[in-house]
């Protein structure tokens, strides 16, 4: 059984930067608000569904009430001007039994790099530890950086769509 809560591994970029990935922990709002302030539009349009500039109190609490179980969080640092920032997050939130819908948002300046797939990577890892067999995700049909993350995951995807989203679920093995 994996401790969670204190889940932490090391990555590196594709431009050699390491990054951390770890469990989002209850501190972390303020750095999930600033990831968030760094957005464009349009990442936290294919993020959201909709324009969204701040997350209101009752989201923020709802983002950041992680039992490690039901609701499983992960962020991404890398050091900027000597202190870790938040630059990628994802979850996943179990919605019947063995499968869970997934989440998933990086700050502009590091899409590309690999956060999306080593975020992927984890956030998969514990779902498998925890008995899923499915993540599901909704993704808008024009955001095909994150489409591609999925088809590159090494995990079974099956797709369909409904006008502009297409319903995602990786099988885990």
């Amino acid at each position: 059984m994996w401790d969670h809560a204190n889940y932490s591994v090391i990555g590196t970029l594709r431009d050699g930067r390491k990054i951390e990935i770890r469990a989002q922990r209850p501190e972390d709002g303020d750095g999930l608000r600033a990831a968030i302030a760094r957005m464009s539009d349009e990442s936290l349009y294919r993020r959201f569904f909709g324009p969204k500039r701040e997350i209101t109190e009752k989201e923020a609490a709802r983002f950041l009430d992680i039992d490690f179980a039901n609701h499983v969080a992960l962020v991404a640092l890398a050091e900027e001007k000597g202190e870790q920032a938040i630059i990628g997050a994802c979850r996943y939130i179990v919605i019947d039994p063995g499968r869970a819908e997934a989440a998933f948002g990086v700050i502009d300046e590091y899409q590309g790099q690999g956060v999306g797939a080593a975020l992927m990577r984890e956030l998969a890892a514990i779902a498998r530890s925890e008995g899923l067999r499915e993540l599901t995700a909704e993704v808008l049909a024009g955001n095909s950086a994150m489409l591609k993350v999925f088809e590159k995951s090494s995990l079974e995807m099956s797709v369909g769509r409904e006008g502009p989203v297409v319903h995602v679920t990786l099988r885990l093995r």
